[in-house]
């Protein structure tokens, strides 16, 4: 069995309690060595081997993890965030599926809730959005017709925006065709790392605060007047709401 962990955002005390025991077990680690730190490897035993994948294309991953688990080791494949959200790890899985390997995949925080938590903000206010929308801008990879953001801008919603600091310009354009100017803007580089920087702004303001500041990659891009922290109450709490657990007065 192989099992894929998300190790969380970059803080090696914000992977799972699973993802820390399946670490602490493995006897192969495959990590992702461009984006994960190496702190996360303390939590591995000494004599555990592991390899970083930055330099291994696809091919020679799946090969290293097969290898490894046929020998009955336990294996682990350390992805950044969350790695269902742009891991890659659909085309591993495939390739898995094909040799006949199993594997299971283990949860991790993804960045854009740590950069809400580095803020901090609420990505989603009562009547100011209620959808928080994951997205990227179009680069190397393509993104399907219909899903440029452009097009997603026009549901005014909360987007967290990955992928896309190092082109910022063209990403603030495609906002500005349905967000106003001043709409709120973060940008958070490295949530949760130790060299965590944030930029606040407004569309109309963000692109020169990033060139001056130098932030062009491994960057989280929020966008929303949720950022503001200034929208109506819920009314989970609110004293004169009745719901299953209270009777509102």
């Amino acid at each position: 069995m192989i099992t894929f962990v998300g190790a969380g955002p970059g803080d090696p005390e914000l992977i799972t309690v699973k993802g820390q025991r399946a670490l602490q077990e493995a006897d192969v680690v495959l990590y992702a060595g461009s984006l994960v730190p190496t702190a996360l490897l303390q939590w591995t035993r000494p004599e555990a081997e592991c390899y970083d994948s930055a330099g291994l294309h696809l091919d020679a991953q799946v090969a290293l993890l097969a290898d490894a688990e046929r020998a009955g080791k336990r294996v682990v494949r350390l992805h950044t965030g969350d790695p269902g959200i742009y891991g890659a790890i659909g085309e591993q899985m495939a390739a898995l599926d094909a040799l006949g390997i199993a594997y299971q995949v283990i949860p991790g925080v993804s960045s854009f809730l740590a950069a809400a938590a580095a803020l901090p903000a609420e990505l989603t206010l009562p009547g100011i959005s209620q959808t928080v929308i994951i997205t990227r801008c179009a680069g190397r990879t393509p993104v399907p017709e219909g899903q440029e953001i452009a097009s997603l801008a026009a549901h005014r919603a909360t987007m967290a925006i990955f992928l896309s600091a190092g082109h910022l310009e063209d990403t603030i354009a495609a906002l500005c065709t349905h967000y106003p100017p001043t709409t709120a803007v973060a940008i958070v580089q490295r949530a949760s790392w130790p060299e965590q920087r944030i930029l606040r702004g407004t569309l109309a303001t963000i692109a020169t605060q990033a060139v001056e500041a130098g932030i062009d990659r491994t960057a989280m891009i929020l966008v929303g007047d949720v950022l503001r922290n200034a929208g109506e109450r819920s009314l989970l709490y609110d004293r004169f709401f009745t719901h299953g657990y209270r009777t509102g007065e």
